[in-house]
């Protein structure tokens, strides 16, 4: 389970400045800097807290969090999304209050994995994380086999033209031409995409030299 955070917060100066003023009109100042601050409201719930403002300060602090917590305005929740990946494949929340959700006009980015916010209580926000976390397992299994998913279809596009190559050179079906690929990628103990790619590359450089050569 979650332990820890990454916190990027776009506002922490400007809700440090509207939680002053309000001092001074709110006997309950505290507690209202409390339910406001995403940091305060994390550490309150039991989590380590470590707070980055620059891209760079990314690589020093992700390795000792398990998810990402961002603070930031709508149009800025996808390319911090992107930056934390960079580095490392972490669930990723968004905290929702009045200064990162202006307007019921906002499109969100549709890569986060769930959002709390300041008027969650403990077991809401408690909640929320649990099925963000399911959440990012689901997707991150689902781009697992996406990217299997791609990575067989171009393996299969490497055989399928090494396939009509032999074909076309040794006048052989492409069954025969099949069982070719696969005897000799035995004899090398080498993959069938691996000599298939070797074969259409040859073939190709082969192909550009004589029609250079006629250019000539």
């Amino acid at each position: 389970m979650l332990q820890s955070f990454i916190l990027i917060d776009e506002f922490s100066p400007t809700r440090s400045a509207s939680s002053t003023s309000s001092s001074h009109s709110r006997t309950d100042a505290a507690s209202l800097v409390k339910e406001s601050m995403p940091e305060a409201a994390l550490k309150d719930l039991g989590f380590r807290v470590y707070t980055a403002s620059a891209p760079k300060e990314l690589s020093f602090i992700i390795g000792k969090v398990d998810a990402a917590l961002l603070s930031v305005s709508p149009e800025q929740v996808a390319p911090w999304r992107s930056r934390v990946l960079e580095h490392r494949s972490l669930p990723v929340f968004w905290w929702c209050d009045h200064h990162t959700f202006p307007s019921n006009e906002c499109k969100l980015d549709a890569g986060i994995d769930g959002l709390i916010g300041s008027a969650m209580n403990a077991l809401e926000i408690h909640c929320a994380l649990l099925l963000g976390v399911n959440h990012y397992f689901q997707r991150t299994e689902w781009h697992q086999e996406r990217e299997q998913l791609l990575s067989k279809l171009e393996e299969r596009k490497w055989i399928d033209q090494a396939k009509r190559i032999l074909s076309e050179i040794k006048h052989i079906s492409e069954a025969e031409a099949y069982d070719f690929l696969r005897k000799q990628a035995m004899n090398e103990r080498k993959r069938m995409v691996d000599v298939a790619t070797s074969i259409v590359k040859v073939y190709q450089l082969l192909q550009d030299q004589n029609q250079g050569g006629r250019k000539r």
